[in-house]
């Protein structure tokens, strides 16, 4: 039997995780030449019941871009029996492999399958990289996916995330890196309704900002090997905004992390 805990961990997975590959590709120079003029469709899916929910990369020339939900006979597909085998997959909980069909594309395939494994190897790392370049890309790569994965657990109607969204007027939460705007995300929420964003989020200042003094102090709180309190006293972690506030957020991150793991 589904659970609501199972749903949550697939929007997320299908939603927030799985659109880092092209992340991955577009930061991997090596990589990124290997889809160099490929014109391919790429699906990641699994069955629920009678319906089949996924996400789907169209390849133009090379260049990503990503969709929510599956399309009709994709060039490359990798297909889980239920919802379940794709959670379990993503978390590294199960070696059950799913269906794929399009193998013969062997190319592309194997561009996917690489994307894919370091995509996991970052974020499942429990220690922090030991390059600049990566230590960046995984940063990013937190941004990216805590600012998506709240605002799938509010589309998921998870009762928390959900109440506060519902409660909450027009507000704008970020996160960022003192001096690298690249390093940037974003969820505005409104009456219910949220969005997720990359970059900096331009247009006023925001209700909230959870701000790092650099990438080592973002990676020590993210990858929880930060004292939270510690870090906010000595100004590696700045909450730009009301603390109560920092803390719910916090709660939400904590939300997400513990359904992708």
């Amino acid at each position: 039997m589904i659970t609501r805990d199972d749903l949550y961990s697939c929007n997320i997975f299908l939603n927030s995780v799985l659109p880092l590959v092209k992340v991955i590709i577009e930061d991997d120079e090596k990589l990124s030449q290997s889809f160099k003029g490929k014109n391919a469709k790429v699906q990641i899916s699994a069955i629920n019941g009678t319906e089949k929910v996924g996400t789907h990369y169209i390849i133009s020339d090379g260049v990503f871009t990503v969709f929510k939900g599956t399309i009709e006979k994709p060039d490359l597909e990798l297909e889980f029996k239920s919802i379940p085998d794709l959670n379990n997959f993503f978390k590294g909980s199960s070696k059950k492999l799913p269906r794929i069909t399009g193998i013969k594309n062997f190319g592309l395939f194997m561009g996917i399958l690489k994307a894919l494994l370091r995509m996991a190897k970052l974020l499942g790392a429990t220690d922090p990289p030991k390059d600049e370049k990566t230590k960046k890309l995984l940063v990013k790569m937190y941004f990216y996916l805590l600012s998506s994965g709240i605002s799938q657990l509010n589309k998921s109607e998870h009762p928390d995330v959900s109440k506060w969204a519902k409660q909450s007027p027009d507000r704008v939460y970020a996160w960022g890196v003192i001096g690298m705007p690249e390093l940037s995300a974003y969820i505005r929420v409104k009456a219910g309704n949220t969005k997720a964003c990359r970059g900096e989020y331009k247009r006023a200042k925001p209700f909230f900002t959870m701000r790092f003094d650099s990438i080592d102090s973002a990676l020590g709180t993210l990858m929880e090997k930060d004292n939270l309190i510690e870090a906010t006293i000595n100004e590696r972690l700045i909450m730009e905004g009301a603390p109560e506030f920092g803390a719910q957020i916090g709660d939400f991150m904590f939300a997400v992390g513990s359904y992708a793991k």
